[in-house]
This record gives C-alpha cells, structure tokens and sequence, in this order.
C-alpha cells in the first residue's frame, strides 16, 4: 500500500432520524428526489476544497450515483458556505452556541436539516465536530470521513488539521498519505473504504505536508469513494 512515489491502495467494500430547524437555510435548487440517485449532505466547518472536490467531481460525471443536495456548517463564516451558493446547493448553518451547548440538542438539528432535505448519505469534509454514536446509529454506514493519514497512524482523538501532519513529520515517516473511512462511534475507527500513499520530503512542514496531501490524496479518493458508497445505498447493497 506505501510507497514513497505515492502509489495509492484502494480498499473496497462496503435509517434515519431528527428535529428543529438550522439557520441561514437556502432553498434547495438541486435535482429532485430520485430512487436510483443518492441524496448527499456534505459537513463542513471551514474552507470547503474537499467540497469543491465533491463538486467537481459531480459536474464531471465521475460521481454520477450520488446528488450533493445540501451543505450544512456548524461555522457560519465557513467559505465553504459559498462554494455551495456558487454551485447552488442548498445551505444550512447549525451552530452547537445556539443550542445551548448541548450536543444533543445540536445533532436533534442537524438531524431535522438533514431530514427536511431528505439526505441519504453524508460526507464529513472537514467538519470539526465529533458525532455521538446516537446520531451515527440514524445514518449507519451511510457517513463517510476523509483523514489526512494513512489511518491506522496519526489518527482517532486529537488527530485533526495540522497536528496530524506536525506528529507524522515527528515521528519521521517517509510515507503519509489520507484515508477514506465509515464512520463510527470510535473517532477514525471506522471500516477503510479507499486510501492513498503521499511521499513525504526532505524539508516538508505540516503547512507544506497538508497541502500534498490534499492535492494528491484527498481531493482524488473521496469523490472516488463518494461514489462508490452512493453507488451501494442506491442499489441497497450496503455492508451490515
């Protein structure tokens, strides 16, 4: 699976609840609902290329089993927000502060936003925000996450951003890369869906590191394993 050339490795395989409602919500000017597409919501918390990847990747026709119906942030300044209004997909932003800072109640609005447009399917693209096994166990194997390692390193509780890179490039590793994964109640715990090996360089810094990544990595395999799960919810072939 590594290779300092960054070969990459692809790992195939393989019910819904909520309440209340998000704010800054736009209209969903999408596709409509269809059996044989897959409705996806995309999480996002801050710039959104991972999104803008998805994006690409539907208006190229390589993700063709899955619609991206909505973009939910929990960060209203997310620039992410407005890849999504250039692309016209519907947006909402539901904030943990105006929730009483109860996780709860926070995911009772996600879950009704995500509901109301009727997703099937999300995708966690940079979305900083730790989902309990309650909300997960609404959306079983149907939430996919993109991690800047090749998990199982540098990954689980306090591996996100920039810290996955400064611990890989202190531990010395020659090979990282991103991984796409269900996911779990266990933080990065869930079954590996696609992975990709990046060279790491003499002279690389987690700033630098990132930026690989995203670039060679995660911009190619989430669309790709986007669309291999939209694929397996649309034709009812999803793993127990």
């Amino acid at each position: 699976m590594s290779n300092d050339t960054g070969l990459s490795n692809d790992t195939g395989l393989c019910n819904d609840t909520g309440l209340c409602n998000g704010t800054g919500m736009k209209k969903d000017i999408g596709m409509k609902k269809d059996s044989k597409i897959t409705r996806i919501a995309v999480l996002v918390s801050g710039g959104g290329t991972n999104l803008q990847a998805l994006i690409d990747a539907e208006r190229s026709g390589l993700l063709k089993s899955g619609h991206i119906c909505l973009v939910v942030s929990n960060n209203k300044d997310a620039y992410a927000l407005q890849r999504a209004e250039k692309a016209g997909i519907a947006s909402a932003v539901v904030l943990l502060s105006e929730c009483g800072r109860q996780q709860s109640v926070f995911e009772d609005r996600l879950l009704s936003v995500l509901r109301e447009h009727e997703a099937d399917m999300i995708v966690l693209a940079g979305f900083m925000s730790i989902l309990t096994e309650r909300f997960i166990s609404a959306y079983r194997n149907r939430i996919i996450n993109v991690h800047p390692s090749l998990i199982p390193s540098f990954c689980g509780k306090g591996y996100y951003g920039l810290h996955v890179h400064e611990a890989a490039l202190e531990y010395g590793v020659k090979v990282s890369g991103a991984t796409v994964h269900f996911v779990n109640e266990i933080p990065d715990g869930g079954r590996i869906i696609l992975q990709k090996a990046v060279a790491v360089r003499s002279g690389d810094t987690p700033e630098i590191l990132q930026k690989r990544i995203m670039e060679q990595a995660e911009w190619k395999i989430l669309p790709r394993a986007a669309e291999k799960v939209a694929a397996m919810i649309a034709s009812g072939k999803l793993p127990e």
